[in-house]
């Protein structure tokens, strides 16, 4: 990769002191870019040669030794910016990254984040709770606390840092934290996928990727979970029963809800709208996208049709409970709620009163048939 590094002076525009910018200039592929270093030369003090100030000796004066003294420190500076500008070539070339002059520029200028992996995975998480990704923002968050309870230098760690040695051995700490592997799973799903935007982005480090071929492998991580299921007797006595407590009677018409929209989730049962009930040629349809994937590109629209057990479901749960906004059931209870504050709510706990009141005594007050 062909490039040169220069420290020219600018001579075609002069400060109202008569001196003239110092700039940094990369070129690559004979294409340039100037780069600003709030540094400024007067010609008589320039070495154009050795791109550097001139330094005098012998000087008498106070403020001919005070300029010196100056030209001293801006040299000093102007060898630090060519050692970073070296370093960030050196380390492109390292990782095999065909970089741009634009690349270069972001590297040059935000050196006290460039390679830092905990301050790239802080902005992703940012960003992401910025455009309504809460859950993900999430998701990330609980890894890299995880990632600073194993590693106290997190935020001293580059890129490259984050090897297979390093995943190993995050890896092993959460085993002896009694994490299983499907948690496990969940935290190296996250890494990975922070790595692999690094490094589409440029600004990971490809060389000591950890998840490549003969890796890490996040898919061995995954366990079988013992199914469980609802034996039809108990599922006929929730289709049949009405529980004595409002709360729990509005649990099990939401789960029954559910059930008959063939387990769609809370989330998605929660954002429902009446808007999303569309008018087809054989009856009404719930018409939606779930929330946990909406926003990727290829997908499709969930259809169910409305039953009358799920008809009556909504009607009953509107009628015990009033709904705001458009919304389609009882879930979200108050008005102009959106993003993240959808996500979070409080819940009481359940006392043994409660579960008491909750459990099914056949009363057939009002039964939900299929």
């Amino acid at each position: 990769m062909a490039h040169s590094i220069r420290f020219p002076r600018r001579h075609d525009k002069a400060d109202r002191n008569g001196r003239y910018a110092v700039r940094l200039c990369i070129t690559k592929n004979k294409r340039r870019k100037y780069i600003a270093l709030d540094l400024y030369a007067d010609p008589a003090y320039w070495d154009e040669a050795g791109e550097q100030f001139i330094i005098l000796r012998n000087l008498k004066g106070a403020e001919q030794k005070a300029e010196n003294k100056q030209r001293e420190a801006d040299n000093a500076l102007l060898a630090k910016y060519k050692v970073r500008a070296r370093e960030i070539v050196e380390r492109f070339e390292i990782e095999g990254i065909d970089w741009t002059l634009n690349q270069f520029e972001d590297a040059f200028l935000n050196t006290s984040k460039q390679g830092k992996f905990n301050a790239y995975f802080t902005d992703r998480i940012a960003e992401l709770h910025a455009t309504g990704h809460i859950g993900n923002s999430q998701t990330y968050k609980q890894t890299q606390d995880m990632l600073r309870s194993y590693d106290r230098k997190l935020d001293q760690r580059l890129f490259s840092d984050i090897d297979l040695r390093y995943v190993r051995g995050f890896d092993m700490f959460l085993q002896k934290r009694g994490c299983c592997g499907n948690t496990r799973k969940f935290y190296f799903k996250a890494l990975r996928a922070i790595l692999n935007r690094a490094n589409a982005e440029g600004v990971g480090s490809v060389a000591t990727y950890p998840f490549g071929r003969g890796g890490f492998e996040v898919s061995k991580l995954e366990e079988a979970t013992a199914k469980r299921y609802l034996p039809a007797t108990e599922l006929s006595k929730l289709k049949s029963t009405t529980a004595c407590n409002p709360q729990c009677e509005y649990a099990r018409k939401l789960f029954l809800f559910s059930y008959y929209c063939y387990g769609i989730s809370f989330i998605d049962m929660a954002m429902l709208t009446a808007a999303q009930i569309k008018q087809m040629e054989d009856g009404d349809y719930i018409v939606y996208k779930r929330q946990k994937i909406k926003r990727q590109k290829g997908v499709k629209p969930i259809s169910i049709k409305i039953t009358p057990a799920i008809r009556q479901l909504i009607g009953s749960l509107q009628a015990a409970s009033p709904t705001v906004d458009d919304f389609l059931l009882p879930i979200v209870t108050r008005s102009g709620y959106t993003g993240e504050r959808l996500s979070t709510c409080t819940f009481e706990p359940v006392t043994a009163s409660t579960r008491n009141t909750c459990a099914c005594s056949p009363r057939n007050s009002e039964s939900i048939s299929t």
